[in-house]
């Protein structure tokens, strides 16, 4: 997986969470959505108590209740679907402060709303306490397809790589006196996006030379070999064992 990869995502720390393998949280992570998912929508304390579960692993990684609520930003678009399912859907009506809401809209918006932010307050968890090269060690250890791996590594690192060029590309304009500022200046876009195509493809080429040069021959070298001893397991997967617990309350009761 070569050298380290810090992404800004990631919070450095030294909690319990932080020390747990990579595949061990990408397991847990996953089961947890999978259970959250999969409770029924009228079950609403339910998705209180996951809420809980997920503060009490957030205390335990020392992520801040900021920094999680900042993060969760990333749902807006989710959430403005969400707002006009009720306008929008079929079937009964019931009047809101004037407004004339179906039923079904109503129950739909909060299903997107709650299983949607606690999918997405997750996986924040997730990319706050693991690093981008762990996650991908992880992702290599749960057997995910080898070429999947290295197409999201290759991925995440040129793609720094790419934004740098563009950085550099956009002073140079500006050392030169250029400053867009309307629909004439669009073809200098156009010419520096091609030109920004056309090296990145160059580089490509030549890593790629480089890297079958030093016998790559499909597959990358496992540097660190990944483990988890069954303490570890159990730590990790006690989020979803308590989630699933919530869930089977939620049909049955």
């Amino acid at each position: 997986m070569g050298a380290g990869h810090t992404h800004k995502l990631y919070r450095h720390g030294h909690s319990p969470v932080h020390g747990l393998p990579p595949h061990t949280k990408l397991a847990a992570t996953l089961a947890f959505v999978i259970v959250v998912v999969s409770t029924p929508r009228e079950a609403m304390w339910a998705f209180a108590l996951y809420a809980l579960l997920l503060a009490a692993v957030a205390q335990r990684a020392r992520v801040p209740a900021g920094v999680l609520l900042k993060r969760l930003l990333i749902e807006i678009p989710f959430v403005a679907f969400a707002v006009l399912m009720p306008f929008v859907a079929e079937g009964e009506r019931v009047h809101v402060l004037g407004l004339s809401l179906s039923v079904n809209g109503l129950w739909g918006a909060w299903n997107v709303l709650a299983k949607g932010t606690l999918g997405v307050a997750a996986s924040v968890l997730l990319a706050s306490t693991t690093e981008l090269r762990e996650l991908l060690l992880g992702l290599q250890r749960l057997k995910l397809p080898p070429l999947l791996v290295q197409i999201a590594s290759f991925m995440i690192r040129y793609g720094d790589v790419i934004t740098d060029e563009m950085r550099r590309m956009r002073i140079a304009r500006q050392s030169r006196g250029f400053e867009a500022s309307g629909i004439r200046h669009w073809g200098v876009l156009a010419k520096s996006a091609g030109a920004l195509f056309i090296r990145s493809y160059e580089r490509g080429e030549r890593v790629h030379l480089a890297m079958v040069s030093r016998g790559y021959a499909g597959t990358m070298p496992v540097i660190d070999e990944v483990t988890a001893s069954r303490a570890q397991w159990s730590y990790a997967l006690a989020l979803p064992c308590a989630a699933l617990v919530v869930c089977v309350l939620g049909w049955t009761l």
